[in-house]
């Protein structure tokens, strides 16, 4: 063993560019899927557009934390960090918009 190989010895193999091209396939996929929901008016009648958005949002979000960010391949506490950031501020932004909303009602 040398001295690299004990410096880290919980290190994992990354994936290759094979991998990497695939997600990003798959990004640029989801990314087409959010451009041709902008082109359906019935999804913004029905109010589906905006959610639709945010969960592919979220999922294009998880995909390049978890791959790019190389996340999916360190310590599980990275991530847990990560999310529990995430939520926290998501948490702080729904509660400031709904004391928005109660102080300044539509419609006045």
């Amino acid at each position: 063993m040398t001295a690299a190989t004990d410096a880290v010895p919980s290190e994992h193999a990354h994936p290759g560019p094979k991998t990497y091209a695939v997600i990003a396939a798959i990004l640029t996929l989801i990314t087409l899927i959010e451009f041709w929901a902008f082109y359906i008016p019935w999804l913004r009648d029905v109010g589906l557009f905006v959610p639709i958005l945010l969960v592919l949002s979220a999922i294009k979000f998880v995909t390049v934390a978890m791959f790019y960010m190389h996340l999916k391949f360190d310590s599980n506490i990275f991530a847990r960090l990560l999310v529990t950031g995430v939520c926290l501020a998501g948490l702080i932004m729904m509660a400031l918009l709904g004391l928005f909303f109660i102080s300044h009602p539509p419609g006045i």
